[in-house]
C-alpha cells in the first residue's frame, strides 16, 4: 500500500493539486463565501484524477500483482491526504486572519473559525461519497463523477453559508474563544462523520471497482 500511494503521489498528483491546498490563505479576503476554498480542493483532486485516467495508470496498476481494493484504497488514500493537508493548511490561516482582521465579521457567510474546518470535514464526505463511486464504477467518466458530486456539494455549501444569518445561529460566526470552546463538539462530530463516510465510501467505491472488467 504504502508503493501504491507513493506512485499515486508521484506519478498520478497533478501539479496544481498541492497548490490548491495552499488557497486556505484566501480566508483573509474580507467578506467571501470562504468555502469556496474546499471546491478548489476538489477540483485539485478532480484534475489528478484525471491525469490518473489519461496516463492509464488504472490498466497499469491492473497489471502489478495487487487487488483490485487495494488500488481503490491507494485512490482514496491520495484523496484523504490531500484533504486533510489542505485543513491542516487552513487552521494556521484562520489564526492569521483573526490577528489581521479583529473582530471582523463575514457578512457573506461563515468566519473564520472552527465552524469552518467542520465544514470543510462535511463538505469532503460529500464529495467523496458521490465522486469515489462514481468514477471507479467505470474508471474513466471522471467528469460525470465530479459534476455528480459538486451539484450537492454546491448545495451544501449555500446551506452552510447561510446559517450564521439564522436567527439563533449567529453564534457561528463569533471569533472569541468562548464559541470556540461551544465550536468544539461541532468540530468534532463533522471529523467523526468524515471518518465514518470515508469508510463506507471505500467499501462502495471497492465493490463497483471489483465488477469493472479491465
Amino acid at each position: 500500500m504504502k508503493a501504491l500511494l507513493y506512485k499515486q503521489l508521484r506519478l498520478v498528483c497533478h501539479p496544481m493539486t498541492p497548490v490548491f491546498c495552499l488557497f486556505g490563505i484566501m480566508v483573509i479576503i474580507p467578506n467571501y463565501p470562504y468555502t469556496v476554498i474546499f471546491f478548489y480542493v476538489t477540483l485539485g483532486l478532480f484534475f489528478s484524477f484525471l491525469n490518473m485516467r489519461e496516463q492509464k495508470d488504472l490498466y497499469y496498476t491492473a497489471l502489478l500483482p495487487v487487488p483490485k481494493r487495494d488500488a481503490v484504497k491507494a485512490g482514496c488514500l491520495f484523496t484523504v491526504l490531500i484533504e486533510l493537508a489542505s485543513l491542516v493548511l487552513l487552521a494556521p490561516c484562520c489564526l492569521l486572519a483573526a490577528r489581521l482582521q479583529p473582530g471582523k465579521d463575514n457578512l457573506v457567510g461563515l468566519d473564520p473559525n472552527l465552524a469552518l474546518l467542520a465544514a470543510g470535514f462535511l463538505l469532503y464526505a460529500l464529495f467523496n461519497a458521490v465522486f469515489l463511486p462514481s468514477f471507479y464504477k467505470n474508471g474513466y467518466k471522471v467528469g460525470v463523477a465530479f459534476v455528480k458530486a459538486t451539484i450537492p456539494m454546491a448545495l451544501l455549501m449555500l446551506v452552510m453559508e447561510a446559517l450564521p444569518h439564522i436567527p439563533g445561529l449567529t453564534w457561528l460566526d463569533d471569533m472569541d474563544a468562548a464559541t470556540q470552546l461551544r465550536l468544539l463538539p461541532v468540530l468534532i462530530g463533522g471529523i467523526l462523520i468524515y471518518t465514518g463516510c470515508t469508510l463506507l465510501t471505500f467499501r462502495a467505491a471497492a465493490r463497483a471497482y471489483e465488477k469493472v472488467d479491465m
